[in-house]
């Protein structure tokens, strides 16, 4: 598929991968600068206080450039890694997504932007959370697409469950993603805690389920296995790390700064929670590599029903 490399690994793939992780470490950042509460560090955007110039790095200020730098630095990768793409013998959906790449980088640059400029309104900085987790959906699709030994034609086994494997990986997916917006909207106070709690509550169950319905009706596809393990574990201990970081921000909710305990664990929360939506659209990746489509499996009996009779 793309230059040459052993066990699927080649200097593309490598390339892609540092972007996702990249971006990783970008929305780490992110938190960061959301539970210091040091959106408004820096009160201007595209400068730093008037100037091209890295201020110094004290209180939330540290917090805000550390971001913006790394934001920069995922900018040039993303623009690099188009490039790339561009260039070599990917697949055409593998090109146009490192286009759309680029432009939600930029995107998500002016949202930033936005979000400083006036004063951190919800709407946007729910809508600037989002559309990282979604950037980094976006690079870790690439980091897998770019494998010398991705296949979307592998041997396909029967969707004989109901509801659907494949319809099941959708709405779990998707779930992830609408979890992840409301996750956004509490951290910013559009609404309280429930809708989030209970989103939590609709994403376990389904991931619950997408487990049971591999191991119970798919055990013998080995590539499914793996990925539902993951999916659960991630899913388990994102939802301990909701009610701990609540608990704790509860109890510190007189304090007159953000408390180094709160800040570890909501920003670990927010990391394991951008791992959620990977290991969620890997699953669904996984899924349609090795579960065919229900219509191809009527057009498969219609044409074996016409070669009988």
């Amino acid at each position: 598929m793309n230059d040459n490399g052993e066990n699927g690994v080649s200097w593309l793939h490598r390339f892609a991968a540092l972007v996702a992780c990249a971006t990783f470490g970008l929305i780490i950042a992110g938190a960061l600068v959301t539970s210091n509460e040091a959106g408004l560090s820096v009160p201007d955007w595209p400068t730093d206080f008037g100037k091209f110039q890295i201020p110094p790095m004290v209180g939330g200020i540290k917090f805000e450039i550390t971001h913006r730098l790394i934001a920069g630095t995922v900018a040039l990768l993303t623009i690099a890694l188009a490039l790339w793409l561009w260039r070599s013998k990917s697949p055409r959906y593998v090109k146009i997504l490192g286009g759309i790449a680029v432009l939600a980088v930029i995107a998500q640059a002016v949202l930033g932007g936005i979000g400083v400029l006036f004063y951190l309104p919800h709407l946007v900085t729910i809508g600037h959370a989002t559309l990282a987790q979604i950037f980094f959906s976006i690079a870790v699709s690439l980091a897998l697409f770019t494998r010398t030994d991705w296949r979307w034609d592998e041997p396909k086994v029967p969707d004989i469950t109901s509801p659907s494997l494949r319809g099941l990986a959708l709405f779990t997916t998707a779930a992830v993603l609408v979890q992840v917006i409301m996750g956004a909207a509490f951290r910013y106070n559009s609404f309280g805690i429930a809708p989030h709690f209970l989103g939590g509550v609709v994403v376990m169950l389904s991931v619950l389920w997408l487990f049971e319905m591999v191991f119970n009706k798919y055990s013998d596809v080995q590539g499914l296995k793996i990925p539902a393990v993951l999916l659960v574990e991630v899913v388990v201990l994102q939802f301990f790390l909701g009610i701990v970081a609540y608990a704790m921000k509860l109890d510190a909710a007189g304090a007159a700064q953000p408390l180094p305990g709160v800040v570890i664990i909501t920003t670990t929360h927010v990391a394991v929670g951008a791992l959620v939506v990977a290991s969620s659209l890997f699953m669904t990746y996984q899924v349609f590599k090795y579960v065919a489509p229900r219509r191809a499996e009527h057009a498969v009996a219609a044409d074996a029903g016409k070669v009988t009779a």
